[in-house]
């Protein structure tokens, strides 16, 4: 399992499970289109491991109300 999964951090930035992986799939949808990572040193990692540090980092969110500082937007 993803560590940064464990602590909830990335639970908490999101809004809980169900958001975050709508996040999660959509994002990884993208980046299978063709997408480029949004995150330095992807070299080994899986696509919901860069997924997840963009994330972390604050670089993707989801668009609830109010402008988010995210340099991608994803509207559930």
């Amino acid at each position: 399992m993803i560590e940064a999964l464990k602590d909830g951090e990335v639970l908490s930035k999101v809004g809980g499970r169900f958001k975050l992986s709508s996040l999660i799939q959509k994002r990884m949808l993208e980046m299978m289109e063709g997408s480029r990572p949004l995150v330095e040193n992807t070299e080994g990692k899986t696509a919901i491991e860069i997924v997840v540090e963009e994330i972390r980092q604050g670089k993707i969110a989801l668009e609830l109300s109010g402008p988010a500082k995210t340099e991608k937007k994803f509207t559930l």
